[in-house]
């Protein structure tokens, strides 16, 4: 058999350049989703992790979102449960800072919880596909 094909050499040429993906750790990859969230539209953490490539990884998402330097200034608050509800407790501060900045974005807040069919951020594959460098 010809090994020609297998020992080939890829070469780049400026306009393949601009298609080639970056290697993002995984965390990464959860910030990068997150920065991605529209104002007044919201996420949870398994679906932040699904568009991450990271099925079943929610509890990493609050991890990577812990962990994310404060100059990237992500939207944490976008970020809540599967069941649409804040994730602090409820007479924290962080509980608080949360449903006050999903209420200035003009998220209703009720009780902690947000109607996800009201709010829920659905990208399209497109959106998806051309905005991640992943």
């Amino acid at each position: 058999m010809d090994n020609t094909i297998f020992n080939a050499q890829l070469q780049l040429t400026p306009s393949s350049q601009s298609s080639i993906k970056i290697a993002l750790s995984p965390m990464e990859k959860i910030w990068h989703i997150v920065a991605m969230i529209p104002q007044g539209q919201i996420s949870s953490y398994g679906k932040v992790a699904d568009y991450a490539g990271l099925p079943g990884r929610a509890r990493f998402v609050s991890t990577a979102l812990k962990k994310a330097p404060s100059h990237l200034s992500l939207p944490w608050h976008r970020v809540l449960n599967s069941q649409g509800k804040i994730a602090f407790p409820k007479h924290s501060p962080a509980f608080r800072d949360q449903m006050q900045r999903l209420t200035l974005e003009g998220i209703q807040v009720e009780n902690g919880r947000i109607k996800l069919t009201q709010f829920e951020w659905k990208p399209d594959i497109a959106t998806l596909v051309l905005s991640i460098p992943f």
